[in-house]
């Protein structure tokens, strides 16, 4: 097959083109009326009371750290099977990142080494954790808050491979990735090979009104326009201080803050998505719930196609819950099936190279054998082509490459 088959792919229709162009014709490029409307949107559907649109993913996961108070000193637990913005963030902090073991069966971390990890230290040793939805399967975050509950941590939710995605709670009732439920914050992110493609773009969920209003001072430089937060006096901001203004020139002095003034309150930072992203993303929003449904559809044609063959050592399967950003297959000379695959045009990818044997990390003490699972994991894993706009064709063409190269 001539065309080319990545791993993953953003589907920009029409109407997604017409929901910018629209943005561009008018009055606001940046901080505009869509960034709003597709907070609200975001918030509604993944069933959390606020949302907060930022930069990106990884701004998101600075601001949740910077929100929760983290700073040196601080140890916080995640996975190290992610990208390294899950575990950078506490580093941008001044934090500790310690990485725990995951779950061979499910690729997320294994909360039963997270217990083991807090049983084996002092209560208060440790301030959170950061469970990440991998490859679209949720978390057990009824499980993980009970635990965090127990030891006084918060919980960030990295949900960026998961909107839409969700678990089955211990009543039988359906609990969306980043609710706010069970988790204190939820990130998502909307990098163009996501479920929801804004160029760049990323999304913070929460159900806590404090850290909403915290974050939203973070994301815009520390900067607030709210008029109960004023720390500065009326006659300061009208500015009257200095030189008060004759009562016989000018009408009495307003009991209300100039429409001009606002203030910088705490240090932050310029996180904020622009209005047009901010409709892109609005626009893909709508198609959401095809989306799913489509990578469900393509999960279950290549969970099936690969079940009884013995070159498979573990696949993402067909699972509940699971938002299908990626399809993993676990196989021996990943090597040689990934070049393979490059030869038919099919640009399989590897997710991820264990966070705590990155140079970075090393240089903390972690090693090789420290984290098992996560490594014979990497071993394996490769992922396979998986978006909406995945042909059949081109689906059965995958299948078919694999298994020649197996035969």
């Amino acid at each position: 097959m001539s065309t080319i088959i990545p791993y993953g792919r953003q589907n920009i229709t029409d109407e997604d083109i017409q929901a910018v162009v629209e943005v561009l014709k008018s009055d606001y490029l940046t901080q505009g009326p869509n960034i709003a409307t597709f907070e609200a949107a975001f918030a509604q559907y993944v069933g959390a009371q606020y949302a907060v649109a930022v930069a990106n993913g990884t701004a998101a996961l600075h601001l949740c750290t910077l929100a929760l108070g983290v700073k040196e000193g601080d140890k916080v637990i995640t996975t190290p099977i992610t990208f390294a913005a899950s575990a950078n963030c506490v580093r941008y902090c001044g934090g500790e990142v310690v990485f725990s073991d995951i779950d061979p069966n499910t690729y997320l971390l294994d909360i039963e080494k997270v217990r083991s990890l807090l049983e084996s230290s002092p209560k208060g040793t440790y301030q959170g954790l950061i469970p990440v939805d991998f490859a679209g399967r949720a978390n057990d975050l009824e499980a993980f808050r009970t635990l965090a509950d127990e030891y006084g941590l918060w919980i960030i939710e990295d949900a960026c491979h998961a909107p839409g995605g969700y678990f089955v709670d211990s009543r039988g009732d359906q609990q969306n990735c980043g609710n706010g439920n069970f988790a204190d914050l939820a990130i998502f992110s909307f990098h163009p090979v996501k479920h929801i493609a804004a160029g760049e773009g990323g999304m913070i969920t929460t159900n806590d009104k404090s850290l909403y209003e915290k974050l939203l001072m973070l994301r815009t430089h520390g900067i607030t326009k709210d008029a109960s937060q004023f720390q500065n006096s009326l006659d300061f901001a009208i500015g009257t201080t200095q030189y008060p203004i004759p009562n016989t020139q000018y009408p009495k002095p307003t009991t209300q803050y100039p429409l001009w003034y606002m203030e910088m309150q705490i240090l932050g930072y310029n996180y904020r998505l622009t209005d047009f992203q901010a409709a892109l993303g609005l626009s893909q929003l709508k198609r959401a719930d095809s989306g799913m449904a489509r990578r469900k559809e393509i999960a279950a044609i290549y969970f099936e196609a690969f079940k009884d063959k013995p070159f498979i050592k573990g696949q993402s399967g067909v699972i509940e819950g699971h938002a299908y950003h990626l399809y993993v297959i676990e196989v021996d000379d990943r090597l040689g099936l990934y070049n393979y695959l490059r030869t038919k045009n099919i640009f399989a990818q590897i997710h991820y190279i264990p966070c705590h044997l990155m140079p970075y990390y090393r240089q903390y003490g972690w090693k090789e054998g420290d984290m098992p699972n996560a490594e014979a994991y990497y071993s394996k894993c490769i992922s396979l082509p998986m978006y909406p706009t995945l042909s059949g064709e081109e689906q059965s063409f995958v299948i078919t490459s694999i298994d020649q190269f197996y035969s």
